[in-house]
């Protein structure tokens, strides 16, 4: 038995996404040998917290705690955990199990949140036969197994720490599979996810970046995160000119239906591949097959990484300094913060920050 209480911010009910949370007292998993359970001192606010608990991309199980961007203390670690040990500040990602069976090839060969039993850091259930839930870091406390636990560098501050690994894991993982190192590079969409793409572009040793936007209100900032060139999709003959065919590789990371992506294709040259890590409720707008074929495009996705690759973002976010744009809010006021997080208010994350929290 454990002397503390897994307490936080719970969504009943789709109005939950309006700012109706309600905190209160939840069972987590039952903890096992393979356990960690983490004192949350910090919780990233990601968009796929909002469409969770408005049951936008399927039915959440509701009461459902949101979350997956966490950073605390071990305060609990099971015995075959090897790599984290107790007072260990350690993080969570958007992923927490998968089978891991000898015999399952995504999870064999370094591709576990692949596999076809991951369960989601929140509003999923654990693979086996208890069907316990999955609850994430709008609160206290958070029970994880160990595998998708992982030991924050020292020199990486929380508030920092918390939007990597989700946010951060997401723009890391394309960026680092399909080479953005001496490529011209696009990143579309300018937000929590976008600017993690300037970012880690540029310190993948990318030739040039480039933000592709609606508006030019962001550009300013664009530049400063370390952008070489800015499109505003808003400008006529954007997808023209010189910037058509000018970009190799190009990560979208905005969760619009209605976004115009037969014109980002044709911002690819020749070859180009498309990456889609955004994840809009609804489907994806239809454009012309001659806008794949004529210049033999690859259009693809990806999903957050690999644990392997979040050890790898978590180092390289510690050997450049990496420093991503964060805006604190105390975990009391989580109710107001995911409702200035959907009317785009965070430059570019907001953090909630647990106030009942001490060293």
């Amino acid at each position: 038995m454990s002397d503390y209480k897994f307490e936080g911010w719970c969504g009943h009910s789709p109005e939950a996404a309006n700012g109706k949370m309600r905190w209160g007292e939840y069972e987590p998993k039952s903890f096992t040998d393979d356990d960690v359970d983490i004192k949350i001192s910090h919780c990233g606010i990601c968009g796929s917290d909002l469409h969770t608990l408005r049951s936008g991309w399927y039915p959440t199980p509701y009461p459902c705690v949101v979350g997956h961007e966490i950073i605390g203390k071990a305060v609990k670690v099971g015995k075959n955990v090897k790599h984290v040990k107790e007072g260990d500040r350690v993080g969570v990602g958007a992923q927490a199990a998968s089978c891991l069976k000898p015999d399952c090839a995504r999870c064999s060969d370094g591709f576990e949140n692949h596999c076809g039993s991951m369960a989601a850091t929140y509003g999923a259930f654990f693979p086996g036969d208890k069907k316990e839930k999955t609850y994430g870091g709008y609160a206290n406390y958070n029970r994880t197994p160990g595998h998708f636990v992982f030991k924050i560098p020292d020199n990486i501050e929380s508030e920092h720490a918390a939007p990597i690994m989700c946010g951060g894991i997401t723009l890391y993982s394309p960026l680092k599979t399909y080479n953005a190192a001496g490529k011209n590079v696009g990143i579309v969409g300018l937000g929590g996810l976008g600017h993690f793409g300037v970012l880690f572009a540029k310190a993948l040793g990318a030739k040039s970046v480039t933000v592709i936007s609606r508006s030019h209100a962001k550009e300013e900032d664009a530049k400063a995160l370390g952008a070489d060139k800015f499109i505003a999709t808003g400008d006529k003959g954007w997808e023209s000119g010189n910037n058509a065919s000018s970009l190799d590789l190009i990560v979208s990371t905005v969760s619009s239906d209605k976004m115009p992506l037969a014109g980002y294709l044709s911002l690819l040259k020749f070859r180009g591949t498309f990456v889609q890590v955004g994840a809009p409720e609804d489907p994806l707008p239809a454009f012309q097959a001659f806008a794949l074929i004529q210049k033999a495009i690859h259009i693809t996705g990806s999903a957050i990484g690999a644990p392997n690759e979040i050890v790898e973002m978590l180092n390289l976010v510690s050997e450049k300094n990496i420093k991503p744009w964060t805006q604190s809010v105390p975990l009391k006021e989580a109710n107001q913060a995911i409702i200035d997080f959907e009317a785009g208010k965070p430059r570019f994350r907001f953090v909630l920050k647990n106030e009942n929290y001490s060293d």
